[in-house]
Formats: structure tokens, sequence, C-alpha cells
């Protein structure tokens, strides 16, 4: 004779509720207060911030490169820097940065390829005729045709040609970055710098 045989059933144990803890207030605090920047002697109602930044800047020394491209048109272009910085070494790549309501933010948009050139203390007169008007910064005998038509200042410490491989929009700004594909070296020279707005060069050794 045939039997039915229940199914044995595991009982499931009950399940322990788990107390939701209530999230901490997060504690806000006091302002923190933020020392004042002097003022500016030409724009004395400033903010703070911007007071702060002009100050800080115009004590930390930063080398003088001069960046050089072809507008559309093929006219030369170029511009003083001090932004110039290096990214990276493999691959190499170089920075530099600028408004984009410069003068030659126009050429550097639309090109793909620039010069970047090392200046030193007796290129002063070239790196204040390429800060100077736009329409003088080519007149002259300080540069040549070089590779891809590209202007190579003359008498420079040293000059790299990259391809402009990113540029990145900030603000009004853009960060330029460039794959160095080459360059040549000048003479040596003692290296000039940009420091509380005035050309200078290194002092002694510490």
């Amino acid at each position: 004779m045939q039997r039915n045989v229940e199914p044995s059933v595991t009982p499931v144990p009950a399940v322990t509720a788990v107390p939701v803890l209530p999230v901490p207030a997060v504690a806000t605090g006091p302002a923190i207060a933020l020392p004042a920047a002097p003022r500016l002697d030409a724009d004395p109602n400033a903010p703070d911030d911007l007071a702060a930044f002009k100050h800080a800047f115009r004590r930390h020394a930063a080398g003088v490169a001069a960046i050089t491209t072809l507008a559309p048109d093929g006219t030369p272009v170029g511009f003083t820097a001090t932004s110039l910085a290096s990214l990276s070494a493999v691959p190499p790549l170089a920075t530099f940065n600028m408004a984009r309501s410069a003068s030659s933010w126009t050429a550097i948009a639309a090109a793909d390829r620039v010069v970047i050139h090392m200046l030193g203390a007796h290129n002063r007169r070239v790196a204040e005729k390429l800060a100077g008007p736009h329409a003088d910064r080519f007149v002259g005998e300080h540069w040549q045709p070089g590779p891809y038509g590209l202007p190579v200042l003359h008498g420079v410490t040293s000059w790299m040609i990259g391809r402009i491989v990113e540029r990145v929009s900030v603000h009004n700004n853009a960060v330029v970055v460039v794959q160095i594909e080459g360059g040549g070296m000048g003479t040596d020279d003692e290296a000039l710098l940009y420091h509380e707005r005035t050309y200078r060069v290194p002092g002694f050794a510490v």
C-alpha cells in the first residue's frame, strides 16, 4: 500500500529588523575669517581674492618663453609667455595658458603646431617686442621661417617644435597642450625671469 510522504519544511528564521540610525547633522560652525590681502595700488577697490592672487603671483618668479605659430593666412603670430610648464616626459608634453581674448588666440585655436622658445637674458628685447603691439611683433630681422614655415626666433637658448594635441577652455582662458616633436639648442645664457613686473636674471644659488 503506497503512502503519501509530506515534504519536510525548514522553518525560516525571523528577520531581525535593523534600526535606522539618524544621519548626524553637519556642523556648520562659525565662518572662517580669511586674512585680508593688501590693497592693490592700481586698483584699491579690488576684491580680496583678486588682490591676494595678484600679490602672490607678482612674487612668483617665472621663466620667460615665446610662442610662435602661423595664422590661417600664413602671417607669423607670437607672444611672450610666463605660463610654460612641463606636463610629462613620456610622451614629451608641454603646456601654456592664454586668454581667449588675446590677439594671438585665433591663430592658436586654428594652428596644428607651434614653436616654443626659451629666452635668455640677451633676449629681453625680443621678449618685450613679442609683448608689444600685435602688428609690430614680427617687424625686423629677429626671426626666420623654420620647419613647416613656422617662425623661429634668432639667438634663443633653445627651441622646440610641437603639435597641439588639446585645448582646454577654462573660464575665459585656455590651457594648450603641445606634444614636442623636435627642437634645437642655442648659446647658453642666464635664464630670463619675470618677477615683480620686471625682467630679471637669477641671483645667487642657495
